[in-house]
């Protein structure tokens, strides 16, 4: 617990058989997290607080144990007149592909993913980018001690709502060339995974 880390490695998903590359924190630029505080996907945490400085790692983290299953019901059509300023739709956010920031009725924000755009609808699918699928890390700790009082302050301002400095604070490079969801939302969630 509160244990640092600088972390670089590899993430390939795995559905129906299909690798696919998805994101990579190098060397230079490792993801970097601390322990204890919820930043990356439970699976991921524990099988790395068993590694030390300079350990590689392969290890595979079912789809249960990350993002769950793709759920169809999570895949919404709301009223195209929701997207509009000034009676105008905003064609510039809201196109095939973009991943949109949107909140219920309660407060709660969360990212959604526009699969289609219509004369009156818009389809947005709310499952996780990487939900349905297996995670393989492949990788190397490339840092792991004692976080310092000073860290552990930071990332609890970023949990908070202080800050946004990166995915998990190392920052990251999808396969598919950039970093356009980090951490469900821009940055400041889960970090490790959530970089789509």
């Amino acid at each position: 617990m509160n244990k640092y880390y600088a972390i670089a490695y590899k993430l390939t998903t795995i559905k129906d058989g299909v690798k696919k590359m998805e994101e990579e924190a190098t060397a230079e630029d490792p993801f970097v997290f601390i322990s204890g505080f919820g930043t990356t996907i439970p699976g991921f945490e524990k099988e790395i607080e068993k590694l030390a400085n300079g350990d590689s790692f392969d290890l595979t983290i079912p789809c249960a144990e990350a993002y769950g299953e793709y759920v169809d019901a999570r895949v919404i059509t709301l009223a195209k007149d929701i997207f509009t300023v000034n009676g105008v739709f905003d064609a510039n956010m809201i196109y095939v592909g973009a991943i949109i920031p949107l909140q219920n009725e309660d407060g709660m924000r969360f990212m959604g993913k526009v699969l289609s755009v219509d004369d009156t609808n818009v389809k947005v699918d709310l499952n996780h980018p990487l939900a349905g699928c297996d995670l393989n890390f492949t990788g190397t700790v490339a840092e792991c001690r004692e976080a310092t009082n000073e860290e552990i302050t930071q990332m609890i301002n970023r949990l908070s709502g202080g800050g946004c400095h990166g995915c998990g604070g190392g920052g990251c490079h999808s396969g598919d060339g950039g970093c356009g969801n980090c951490g469900d939302g821009g940055c400041g969630g889960d970090g490790c995974g959530n970089c789509k």
